[in-house]
């Protein structure tokens, strides 16, 4: 299996001397799922904005998307990946099937309406269909987001904390979603909760302080050596 994303020695920071990452080096597999996790303010936001073009405060030696020399605002880049963002009011005077015709003309694709129906359904989203992305509350205005990224069907889809503001059995569909999502491409979520990781993930990244201190992959994934590595008497739930 390639890489269809490669970044090394990356380094972020909002003033120059206080870096939140600090030199990185990021290997992301195709069609695979790639949890990262790490207590606040370990620097998953922010590792997550620089990916998406959206953080100009870094530095890194390089990147390659499939082994080729990018930069996070190459077009083709752009057009291989979407985010989900933890925080996200963007497009409120929209409603959810204006954003949807929006994005997916923005990528140059046509949407699967019968996929995105099913999707509507699994995440219990229907009555809010109609409504204004910002009369929706945290959990639907994140339901809207995450369906229009799972319908997209990008290479590389990022989603940033994406159980934040989920009931459970949304929870329980988003799970299952990134779990089979290696059939379209690949997964990059990051999570403070363990149950996210452990469940879905064919590789774990632990950052803390702005480096990565453990990878884990098949077998090793698990709730209590991932605790143990942050080094904190955590829940099973929450990192």
């Amino acid at each position: 299996m390639g890489e269809i994303l490669t970044v090394k020695g990356l380094k972020g920071w909002y003033t120059a001397d206080k870096p939140v990452l600090k030199g990185l080096d990021l290997d992301i597999e195709e069609n695979s799922v790639i949890g990262l996790i790490g207590l606040n303010g370990a620097g998953k936001t922010t590792l997550m904005n620089i990916i998406c073009g959206l953080h100009d405060g870094f530095e890194c030696s390089s990147v390659k998307m499939h082994d080729k020399a990018v930069t996070f605002k190459d077009k083709a880049f752009m057009k291989s990946r979407y985010i989900v963002f933890s925080e996200d009011e963007s497009f409120g005077y929209f409603n959810f099937d204006e954003y949807l015709t929006y994005v997916f003309g923005c990528y140059g694709k046509t949407p699967d309406d019968a996929y995105v129906n099913e999707l509507v359904e699994r995440f219990g989203f229907g009555e809010h269909r109609p409504k204004l992305i910002k009369d929706l509350s945290l959990g639907n205005r994140r339901k809207a987001y995450l369906i229009t990224g799972f319908a997209l069907r990008p290479d590389l889809l990022l989603l940033d904390e994406p159980v934040n503001g989920l009931d459970f059995n949304s929870t329980e569909t988003l799970y299952s979603l990134i779990a089979g999502y290696k059939e379209f491409g690949t997964v990059l979520f990051s999570s403070h909760i363990l149950e996210s990781v452990t469940l879905t993930s064919d590789k774990v990244i632990v950052l803390e302080n702005g480096v990565i201190t453990k990878t884990y992959t098949g077998s090793d994934i698990n709730a209590e050596s991932i605790r143990a590595s942050l080094g904190t008497e955590v829940s099973e739930g929450d990192v």
